[in-house]
């Protein structure tokens, strides 16, 4: 019973955490205030009342729509909340409650932000991942997954690597094949994890990306030029690392030996 109490806690936090999200999916991009004005509609404006803001339930309750323009909500308001309400729950069954649940949770929150806004914009905003590196390097001199050195050195491969790979597309096709988000970004994740997790994120992240990328374009009848954003398969590639890294550094070397 008290570890059901514990996850259904953890579950309602994350759902609020990630109420606070959507407003900086919304106002980031925007460089607006993330605390003020209150939550309001982006359509009629009006504020947006305590029992309308519950997360999830009242997305529900409402049909999904604001209350006094019948405007529609978008859909990924709920998402969020529910990504995150489970996240945290789900971390807590591999660090309990620990500073490493803290810190893999607020890591976790940056990326779902990051992943919505360059899924909806295409750019990873620089107020997040600039901070992000600093801060998460701090993090390397608690957190039990990487050292500072390996955390210093996270910073340097992991932005490194895909700023080698962005010049030396420009350099062959004098075009821009990368935006310097992504670069930014897996700096912060080597910076969080270390060398080898932004190793392993930036090869689970283009595995994945490939696949989805190439799908899409098909579907859409689109070719190679198309844009696809990176970043969230970066950050998937992250948290793959940052729960599996050790068992996938291990099968992807006895796959190499093969």
């Amino acid at each position: 019973m008290v570890e059901l109490f514990i996850l259904l806690v953890l579950f309602l936090l994350g759902g609020i955490v990630g109420s606070f999200l959507n407003v900086c999916i919304v106002r980031i991009p925007e460089k607006l205030s993330i605390l003020m004005p209150p939550s309001h509609c982006p359509q009629c404006k009006k504020p947006i009342s305590f029992y309308d803001n519950i997360p999830l339930l009242s997305y529900v309750i409402l049909g999904g729509r604001c209350r006094h323009c019948k405007q529609p909500i978008p859909f990924r308001y709920f998402v969020v909340e529910l990504l995150t309400a489970a996240v945290l729950p789900g971390l807590y069954f591999w660090y309990g409650l620990t500073l490493p649940l803290a810190l893999s949770f607020v890591f976790c929150a940056a990326l779902i932000v990051i992943t919505c806004i360059d899924l909806q914009l295409q750019i990873i905003p620089d107020v997040i991942s600039l901070p992000g590196i600093p801060l998460c390097f701090l993090c390397s001199f608690v957190a039990p997954w990487t050292t500072p050195l390996e955390s210093a050195i996270g910073i340097l491969v992991g932005g490194g690597m895909l700023y080698g790979v962005a010049a030396g597309y420009y350099f062959l096709t004098k075009k821009e094949g990368m935006g310097g988000g992504d670069i930014k970004l897996l700096a912060m994740i080597g910076a969080f994890l270390g060398w080898k997790g932004a190793l392993i994120a930036l090869i689970v992240g283009a595995c994945v990306g490939s696949i989805i990328g190439v799908t899409v374009m098909l579907l859409k009848g689109k070719n190679l030029k198309y844009a696809v954003p990176f970043g969230p398969f970066l950050s998937l590639g992250a948290v793959c690392s940052l729960l599996y890294g050790n068992e996938l550094l291990h099968w992807y070397l006895r796959l190499g030996r093969w």
